[in-house]
């Protein structure tokens, strides 16, 4: 796989990883449906730090289910959503799918909270569907 680049929309924050992605992820929560102002949000995890990211991003502190802190991480100038880093998983981000140069790869290979899916959403057969995050229950 090629390098993982990518960044904000104004080009304040760039990122990179040489490492492959772990996962592509489909998030239909509550909390990813308000900051993507969307129906869901796909997600690729990488290793933390594998990732290097250059500019400023600002941080709002959310709270996921798990009752840990999820830092929804931004471009403090442009606002484009980036990155979620969850304290429940320390060793992996989630980088905003939405902010790579290149999507031609993406390939996503699970839906979590389902349960919070829009109904017009339809969801592939092929991948797994999970009515909530299955890695906090």
């Amino acid at each position: 796989m090629a390098k993982i680049e990518g960044g904000c929309l104004c080009g304040a924050v760039r990122y990179s990883s040489d490492d492959d992605p772990l996962n592509q992820t489909i998030c239909h929560c509550k909390h990813c449906q308000k900051q993507a102002g969307s129906a869901f949000s796909l997600v690729v995890a990488v290793f933390r730090f594998g990732l290097d990211v250059q500019g400023e991003l600002a941080t709002y502190e959310d709270v996921g289910d798990s009752g840990q802190a999820v830092l929804r991480k931004f471009c403090a100038k442009c606002g484009s959503p980036v990155i979620s880093d969850l304290v429940s998983v320390p060793d992996v981000v989630f980088i905003k799918a939405g902010t790579l140069d290149d999507t031609s790869w993406l390939k996503p290979d699970a839906h979590i909270w389902a349960e919070h899916r829009q109904e017009w959403v339809n969801v592939a057969e092929e991948l797994q569907s999970f009515p909530r995050n299955p890695s906090i229950g």
